[in-house]
């Protein structure tokens, strides 16, 4: 098992400004959060920042009236021990980051409050079985990762109209979770779009290579890097630099791909949807039921487009498409 404090340095490096909310006198709020990957690794920072950020608006002090635990484990490792280690812990709430990690907390208690940042869907693997009234331990914020999943292949489509075959890289390991559905809801979109979907499932990064050599065997004219907090998330720079060198246009959900040379990313804003989860915990520790909040749908996307990329692959990008970009990488 790996852990680390990481967010201490991220807490002490905020000069923003506290907001007074009643807490009992005294009382250390002990927050756990349990995650397959490091937040504070590379441009992930980006994400955890809001959601320190956030609760210390709130009031949440870490190493003052607050205590944040966490635990992770980098890449494809089950999540159970942890998950037990933080109730044994009896932290206060758990924050539990994407569909694994929710499934590993809602496993190890139903008394401590589960609050979960980032899960595809919360149905379809069973996190919970109502998003009015989730009932129970637990509640969150969707990703909607599954259905974003269409989305990302229409603007695959907008930028090169003559594609006609798309590799999907995903990790299949038993840890991904959410992993064959969100598959199945990207193949059945592409279907729709008249593309051919081919498979990369990998399970470790030593595979990697090897699927970039099926794709480009295979004639895929791009690969869309499908969502996962696991060893995907790890590798950016590895996928990217295996697609140039075969030049093949990578297409991600989250920013960093295209900040390290992928074409384009388009996904719910990650930074958003963490600094809303210190609201949810910030209302739990205030006496709400978790099973009364409903569950909530990204409010935010946003869509990165690496226009130098693009020249380098001899790409046009639709002006149009340009336009709509949050942001333009030259």
């Amino acid at each position: 098992m790996h852990r680390r404090s990481f967010l201490a340095g991220l807490v002490s490096a905020f000069g923003v400004r506290l907001v007074a909310e009643a807490q009992p006198a005294g009382k250390v709020w002990r927050i756990g959060i349990l995650t397959n990957a490091p937040p504070a690794k590379g441009t992930a920072t980006d994400f955890w920042t809001p959601f320190i950020e956030r609760l210390r608006e709130l009031g949440y002090v870490d190493g003052q009236n607050t205590a944040i635990l966490p635990r992770y484990a980098e890449g494809y490792v089950d999540l159970s021990g942890f998950a037990a280690e933080l109730v044994n812990l009896k932290v206060d709430v758990i924050l539990a980051v994407a569909t694994g990690a929710a499934l590993a907390a809602k496993t190890a208690t139903n008394t401590i409050p589960i609050v979960f940042a980032n899960v595809a869907d919360p149905l379809a693997p069973g996190v919970v079985t109502n998003l009015a009234r989730p009932g129970g331990n637990i509640t969150g914020l969707s990703s909607m990762t599954a259905e974003l999943g269409g989305k990302r292949l229409e603007l695959l489509k907008e930028a090169l109209p003559t594609v006609s075959q798309v590799a999907v890289l995903w990790n299949s390991s038993k840890a991904n979770t959410g992993g064959p559905y969100t598959f199945r809801q990207t193949e059945a979109a592409g279907l729709k779009l008249g593309l051919q979907i081919r498979s990369l499932a990998v399970t470790v990064p030593s595979e990697l290579e090897r699927a970039f050599e099926a794709a480009s065997r295979e004639r895929a004219g791009a690969v869309i890097v499908q969502d996962g907090p696991h060893f995907l998330s790890l590798h950016t720079q590895q996928i990217v630099d295996l697609a140039v060198r075969r030049r093949l246009p990578v297409i991600a959900s989250v920013r960093n791909f295209p900040e390290a040379g992928g074409l384009l990313s388009y996904g719910t804003d990650l930074r958003d949807l963490y600094r809303r989860a210190a609201g949810y915990v910030d209302k739990i520790l205030k006496g709400t039921k978790p099973g009364d909040l409903p569950i909530e749908q990204p409010t935010k996307f946003e869509l990165v487009i690496n226009l130098k990329t693009a020249k380098a692959l001899g790409l046009t990008i639709p002006p149009s498409l340009l336009l709509r970009a949050d942001q333009v990488i030259q």
